[in-house]
């Protein structure tokens, strides 16, 4: 089965000379349909970094990041920006929702700002919303939500246009644990349903609901549990 996303051999540098910091190491990383993949780590073990490389938010120093068969380094600004807002889905901790647009209007602005006319945008964005629970808080603001209401919309903007891969940052470090929980089986079942997913965690509790643990250390893959058969491979291999 052909990886979602495949991080193939991949290194980030930051700064030059004495300032120099290797986020990460030769990196080589994939996640498949079905399957959610936690990412822990000692901070500064370039858990966010494989992050934003994985979304096209930044690009390596050496090496490759393909999402569903692209390698991003083959595309323009515009045409990895048409990747993430058509293939990625971001869930970060402190929700990144507008303030001035209702729950309907910042689920249904990726797809809007892909062309998709308004009317159309919306109703992907009710099916989203339906999905994660939240259809009655269509118009509401995130204000007028509580912490776990603005977390489900923001899935839900992860998700809406059936988007094969989930990047998840400590979803679920602002909540309560009750509302964690919910927020992990909403990302659990969207894997379930075929997406790709990559979270990353510091709590173990949370990554038992991963299908595959990896472990990173001074940005290089230390340790992985949960696969049949490491996802991970050397840096010569080919994807």
């Amino acid at each position: 089965m052909n990886a979602v996303l495949h991080l193939a051999a991949v290194s980030r540098v930051h700064g030059q000379g004495a300032t120099e910091v290797h986020a990460l190491r030769s990196v080589t990383f994939r996640a498949r349909p079905g399957e959610l993949v936690a990412v822990m780590g000692p901070s500064g073990s370039g858990k966010s970094t494989l992050l934003t490389l994985a979304g096209g938010l930044d690009a390596p120093t050496s090496g490759s990041v393909w999402i569903e068969g692209t390698d991003l380094a083959s595309l323009d600004n515009a045409g990895r920006a048409r990747i993430r807002r058509t293939s990625v889905g971001y869930v970060f901790q402190d929700f990144n929702l507008i303030p001035a647009l209702t729950a309907a209007e910042n689920v249904a602005l990726p797809r809007e700002l892909d062309g998709e006319k308004s009317k159309i945008a919306r109703r992907l964005a009710l099916v989203a919303l339906e999905e994660v629970g939240i259809v009655d808080l269509v118009d509401r603001f995130p204000d007028e939500m509580s912490g776990g209401q603005q977390q489900r919309v923001a899935i839900a903007r992860a998700i809406v246009g059936e988007r094969r891969l989930i990047l998840a940052d400590e979803p679920t470090g602002a909540l309560d644990t009750d509302t964690g929980e919910e927020i992990l089986r909403l990302l659990r079942a969207r894997c379930d349903a075929g997406a790709a997913g990559v979270m990353v965690t510091h709590e173990a509790r949370h990554a038992a609901w991963a299908d595959r643990v990896v472990f990173l250390r001074d940005g290089v893959i230390v340790d992985e549990t949960g696969a049949d058969e490491p996802e991970t491979l050397l840096a010569g291999e080919t994807r």
